[in-house]
């Protein structure tokens, strides 16, 4: 049975690792799951029935209706496939970024979703990102990195990526939310964000994006020998 090497991204959002992840697997030739959009899906799906992503009882009524996908085109970008529609675009706004936080402390939603993310493990060398991936998705992954950031620098990049998107934004605003997003993320008491045991701390505050794929290589490259 062929062994699949796993590298595991975790930290807060806004801390770079869906840019990082994606940047890494290309030039490993790993498989990336972006495992926020997963999330980002389960709540858009949610958001659509008008149930609330604090209600328990509405979400475990009707996460039964909802079957998700993962497809990836010929450049390697996931694609979420919500009951056969593609969300991709739809689920990345503020607004459901907030609301896929509440939603991923759901027990019955980690528990649906965590033989999917462990699935394509088994069968893909994969560079895999969230908030418990070295901790719960994949305890024993081959790397962990636990990618963090300055709040504050966290949401001046937001700010700056909405502005070149046309999207209008206020940088107050979106600190506030990410403040509000760590705190979530950090005190659900189901699989809260925090760093593996034997996970490298890689703070990007001070870094661009060449910087960070650069650190992190070379961690890979200690560990794997890639």
């Amino acid at each position: 049975m062929a062994k699949f090497h796993s590298i595991a991204i975790d930290g807060p959002a806004g801390a770079g690792k869906s840019t990082i992840a994606k940047r890494l697997a290309k030039e490993l030739n790993f498989v990336y799951v972006d495992t926020g959009a997963i999330y980002r899906t389960v709540a858009y799906f949610l958001d659509l029935l008008g149930i609330s992503p604090k209600d328990v009882d509405g979400v475990e009524r009707y996460i039964d209706e909802l079957t998700i996908e993962i497809e990836y085109d010929e450049n390697g970008t996931q694609h979420m496939i919500m009951n056969g529609m593609d969300v991709s675009g739809e689920i990345r706004t503020q607004d459901i970024s907030q609301k896929a936080s509440l939603v991923s402390a759901h027990a019955v939603v980690r528990e649906m979703l965590l033989d999917m993310q462990r699935d394509v493990a088994k069968k893909h060398n994969v560079i895999m990102d969230g908030r418990d991936i070295g901790t719960v998705v994949l305890p024993k992954a081959d790397v962990k990195i636990f990618l963090t950031a300055d709040p504050a620098v966290r949401a001046q990049r937001r700010y700056e990526e909405l502005i070149a998107k046309g999207q209008k934004a206020q940088l107050p605003t979106i600190l506030k939310e990410i403040e509000q997003r760590d705190y979530q993320d950090t005190h659900r008491p189901i699989a809260p964000l925090k760093q593996a045991k034997d996970a490298v701390k890689v703070d990007t505050s001070a870094l661009d994006i060449e910087g960070v794929v650069s650190a992190i290589k070379q961690i890979v490259a200690e560990k794997l020998g890639l």
